[in-house]
């Protein structure tokens, strides 16, 4: 007995690490974004009368906060916010109701989606999608067997989704609404839902969305705009025409940092929704390799950290990587398709690197979640290295027989293979359950 307890103790000191390339590709983008909000905004800046970088002031601010933010929430057990999913989506749903409470909710554009906070707004769908994502991972994990072999599994947070899509739709933001649907969708497929369970949701949700999207004139003359922009260049097609001009005169390399034209009171909107515009055409068709490359980069390494965490047997971890990983990849998505005229103009902006007050705070927090994962599933595979090492140690080889090397104490966090586990211990403050290695 005492022996257990004291390799307990041993296993409760044992730290994780933090995903390297995640730090690496996210520190990048987020140097982009810094210097291409200063240039992109230039323009803005002076049909406002404001300083020439009251955008860039602004932007390191929510910045860092935002970093500051993504710290904290990436050391907090993962067990924690798992419990707290159902009250953070009570308060998300409440953020969307306030939104649409006059004096609380303010209005800009014609579009009332932020809140009113005296010295600033914030957009409650960005942090909508955060707690999203942790509450339906929890979901997935206590419903597992429903979700898969049932239609009941489904009927829950396709009411969480199709009451958060009403709500958006009210303020109007058809955007954000779509994404939560993709976001939801995809989370629900990868939990192992029955294809055939799908195919009705499915059938019926996109001719509602169809029919929503036709609803509305203003939405109408997107869908033609883009198209063909350029049979009305000067009206409807104007923002996708002059993101069109800003990146082919990007050609191959650009025309210098702080050289665009376009960004210069042609291109609305060219340091938020259209700032990869002008990305394109300041660094060519290098950036915009780079850019994708990036967000690629991120994206794809969320998926992996997702299966190691699924095969390391922590699922919750692994639905909030999934999640983290389609809600970004997906936004980045939106936000250079729109730019390069494949997509509808939607108020999506380019994560990490678009100016921005909630949008920047949030996707840092999804940030600092997504490295919380990384940190535990790295730490619970040197905690069955351990385990295997003092295994080792405790038992001698039988005579004849060769000793086996011992086990790298510190190995790779890699996806593990299902091969027979060591039973877990207990007590302390030990992982309720060590994945296998193979």
């Amino acid at each position: 007995m005492t022996d257990r307890i004291r390799q307990a103790f041993r296993l409760g000191d044992i730290e994780g690490r933090y995903d390297p390339w995640v730090l690496g590709a996210v520190a990048a983008l987020v140097a982009i974004g810094v210097v291409m909000v200063a240039s992109a905004s230039i323009g803005v800046t002076a049909r406002l009368h404001v300083g020439p970088f009251h955008f860039l002031g602004r932007h390191l601010f929510y910045l860092g906060v935002g970093l500051v933010g993504a710290a904290i929430i990436s050391r907090i057990e993962l067990r924690t916010l798992e419990r707290k999913g159902p009250l953070l989506l009570l308060v998300a749903l409440a953020l969307l109701v306030l939104v649409l409470i006059p004096g609380i909710g303010a209005e800009v554009n014609g579009a009332r989606r932020w809140i009113n906070l005296g010295l600033a707004r914030f957009q409650a769908v960005e942090a909508v999608k955060v707690v999203l994502i942790v509450w339906l991972a929890g979901y997935l994990v206590r419903h597992r067997e429903q979700v898969q072999n049932t239609w009941w599994g489904l009927i829950k947070p396709s009411a969480i989704a199709g009451a958060m899509v009403m709500l958006l739709l009210l303020q109007p933001d058809f955007g954000s609404a779509l994404l939560i649907c993709a976001i939801v969708a995809g989370m629900v497929f990868l939990g192992g839902v029955r294809i055939a369970n799908l195919v009705a949701p499915t059938l019926i949700v996109l001719p509602a969305m169809v029919l929503l999207a036709m609803s509305e004139p203003y939405r109408v003359r997107r869908l033609t705009s883009f198209l063909d922009p350029w049979s009305d260049p000067f009206d409807k097609g104007f923002q996708l025409t002059q993101a069109l001009i800003a990146i082919g005169r990007g050609e191959w390399f650009g025309v210098g940092l702080g050289a665009s034209v376009q960004k210069l009171s042609f291109l609305p909107e060219a340091h938020t929704d259209f700032i990869f515009a002008v990305i394109a055409e300041e660094t060519g068709f290098v950036g915009v390799l780079a850019i994708i490359g990036l967000f690629t980069l991120v994206a794809g390494r969320a998926f992996w950290l997702g299966l190691a965490a699924m095969e390391a047997k922590r699922p919750f971890a692994g639905y909030c990587a999934f999640g983290v990983a389609l809600w970004i990849g997906l936004q980045a998505f939106v936000s250079i398709g729109v730019n390069l005229g494949i997509l509808p103009t939607k108020g999506l902006t380019l994560p990490l690197i678009s100016s921005g007050g909630s949008s920047v705070l949030m996707t840092c927090a999804a940030v600092g979640l997504l490295l919380r994962v990384s940190y535990e599933v790295d730490r619970t595979h040197r905690q069955v290295a351990r385990i295997r090492q003092n295994a080792a140690e405790i038992a001698p080889p039988r005579e004849g027989q060769i000793p086996s090397p011992p086990a790298d104490p510190i190995p790779a966090a890699r996806p593990r293979s299902p091969a027979a586990a060591p039973a877990p211990a207990r007590g302390g403050r030990i992982e309720p359950t060590l994945g296998a290695i193979g």
